[in-house]
């Protein structure tokens, strides 16, 4: 018998945060942006799928809903976990523009927005980017091996991808 390590879906608004052996999973991001943080010594990691940029945007008080709340929400449950803010390193997944026939030319879409908030909070919060997979027109799903530390992200269009 072998032990399989806990696949945990992280859905749209949540954020997640655990330590490995496990794998945390955003399915079907569109213009919804996954946030993964890791640090790479304690094998802590968290994951946020991202429906808005910010807050001024909605009135649901999740962290994980906003990129601008996603961020500081996960970096303080990692370190309480023991993870260690120098260490911790950042991908990010999704940010599709998935109607742009439906919106005026030169709008920015919703992905966008959602990764330049991720990117900016991340840059608040002394977070390295190390990897991404966003943008284009179509749909992504991310799982993230908090043991090696890998985001692996399938497309039925463009098919495996790995950060």
């Amino acid at each position: 018998m072998t032990d399989v390590a806990p696949r945990v879906t992280v859905r749209v608004s949540e954020s997640i945060v655990t330590e490995a052996p496990a794998t945390l999973v955003a399915i079907a991001l569109g213009s919804c942006v996954a946030i993964v943080l890791h640090d790479p010594a304690t094998r802590i990691g968290g994951m946020a799928h991202v429906l808005l940029p910010s807050q001024s945007m909605g009135r649901i008080a999740a962290p994980g809903r906003y990129a601008q709340t996603a961020v500081p929400a996960l970096i303080e449950r990692m370190i309480a976990r023991g993870a260690r803010v120098p260490s911790i390193v950042a991908r990010l997944v999704g940010g599709a523009s998935m109607f742009m026939t439906l919106t005026p030319p030169g709008t920015i879409q919703m992905g966008e927005r959602n990764v330049l908030a991720a990117r900016e909070a991340l840059h608040r919060h002394g977070i390295r980017l190390v990897g991404e997979a966003v943008g284009g027109d179509f749909g992504r799903t991310a799982e993230f091996d908090l043991d090696s530390g890998v985001v692996t992200i399938s497309s039925y269009l463009r098919g495996i991808q790995r950060l």
